[in-house]
């Protein structure tokens, strides 16, 4: 077992060195201080199934690192929740095929809520709907997934991850946020503590 799971960690690490690196992602970081940093809008994640868990995540992480950030349900932006929705907001969309039903329904909804709303997607499929719609697209490198069946998302969901890690810490590093700034939005357990230490 140790020699498979020697290769499961040599495909996977591959998988995020093999993520490509363009000016997709200079300009997603810069929409993202434009629409949520300077414009006070917010950064709107969403996806379905594993990537929608991703979407969950990176909303959280960019909430703690000063960015405003709410995940939306595909699905229930179709019952109401769409209404989340503001100026000056900014929709970040993971699908792997690029081609998942409810997301691109809901850039169809968010558009006739607000045609000037524009959207950053992660995909492993670049020729996409989505990423031909979007007004940056990111691309995973579409991994093979290290599952024995090629089916599970476990590579794809590891880059996806990544990507959105990259997108947090440019960020950051574009608005200047600092300890201080992170031990006022971090209070509990131990990063709470350990912030509030580092910003004395």
């Amino acid at each position: 077992m140790k020699e498979s799971i020697n290769k499961l960690l040599k495909r996977e690490a591959e998988a995020v060195m093999n993520i490509p690196v363009t000016d997709a992602f200079e300009k997603a970081v810069n929409l993202i201080v434009e629409q949520v940093h300077e414009k006070k809008g917010k950064l709107v994640t969403s996806g379905m199934g594993k990537a929608g868990q991703i979407a969950m995540n990176i909303a959280t992480t960019f909430c703690s690192t000063g960015i405003p950030a709410v995940f939306l349900h595909p699905s229930e932006a179709q019952h109401g929740d769409l209404g989340i929705l503001q100026d000056n907001d900014l929709l970040l969309l993971i699908s792997n095929s690029g081609k998942t039903r409810e997301i691109v329904e809901l850039t169809e909804l968010a558009h006739a809520l607000n045609p000037a709303l524009k959207y950053i997607v992660i995909t492993g499929n670049p020729e996409s709907p989505l990423a031909h719609e979007s007004d940056i697209c990111l691309c995973t490198g579409r991994p093979d997934e290290v599952c024995e069946l090629g089916m599970t998302p476990t590579t794809s969901t590891t880059v996806m991850t990544v990507i959105g890690d990259i997108l947090v810490v440019e960020t950051m590093k574009k608005t200047g946020f600092t300890i201080e700034e992170y031990s006022k939005r971090h209070h509990g357990g131990y990063l709470g503590e350990r912030s509030r230490e580092m910003s004395k």
